[in-house]
């Protein structure tokens, strides 16, 4: 499979060529268009308890759809529903984990899974349980805003505030904790941040949907206690 990212950084658009017979996984919704002879089929993928798993704990969808070319081959578009990026990974026999809702597509050979995070948890609004892509292929996900990647080196931290954060290679340590104290955590606009320390891959997005929320909500217009 040959991915092309097209528009971006801020309305990404991914084409997936696939060679005659291929098979790609698809989150569902995440599907724009596909060329004619591509067939489609929904199921719950690694069975009911891996899917129930994605879709109450990993925020991504019960069923998933794979898409199948026909023997002279095929195309399928695929969009996040937030504007913003999107990125493909290359897996060699290992492990990514990635945040609540920025899986879009993945080769067959990827394994989809949750993984508890236990104590250590960060993602405070998407829940205790990241999504786990383990194995070897081509993986593609998305950001809120642009996707700019790092390479941490054996020892090397970076602090990140955890709404910036898309997906880290699993061996990656990290320790959360507040920006300051209670009084600077409730009143800085900051929450939580994480200490990520490498060596492992990093992906961060340059905008948080978090941020954006909290901006968006005071702006919209208030029901009359009237009406």
């Amino acid at each position: 499979m040959e991915i092309e990212i097209l528009y971006r950084p801020s309305y990404s658009l991914g084409q997936l060529k696939l060679d005659g017979n291929e098979e790609v996984r698809v989150e569902g919704g995440s599907m724009v268009a596909m060329s004619q002879g591509v067939t489609i089929e929904t199921k719950a993928t690694g069975g009911i308890l891996k899917s129930l798993g994605r879709s109450l704990f990993g925020g991504e969808s019960f069923f998933q759809n794979t898409y199948k070319a026909p023997p002279s081959g095929g195309e399928v578009w695929v969009a996040p529903p937030l504007p913003g990026d999107l990125y493909t990974v290359q897996l060699q026999n290992e492990s990514l984990m990635v945040q609540s809702g920025s899986y879009v597509a993945s080769e067959n050979a990827i394994q989809l899974d949750t993984k508890w995070s236990g104590a250590k948890t960060f993602f405070a609004s998407e829940g205790l349980i990241l999504l786990r892509a383990s194995g070897t292929g081509k993986l593609l996900v998305s950001s809120y805003g642009a996707i700019h990647a790092l390479e941490l080196g054996a020892g090397e931290t970076l602090t990140v505030d955890t709404g910036h954060l898309v997906a880290f290679s699993e061996g990656i340590g990290f320790r959360v904790r507040r920006v300051g104290g209670v009084k600077s955590t409730l009143f800085s606009g900051e929450g939580l941040v994480v200490d990520l320390t490498g060596p492992g891959k990093l992906l961060l997005q340059t905008r948080s949907q978090d941020s954006f929320l909290s901006w968006l909500i005071p702006q919209l217009p208030k029901q009359s206690s009237s009406s």
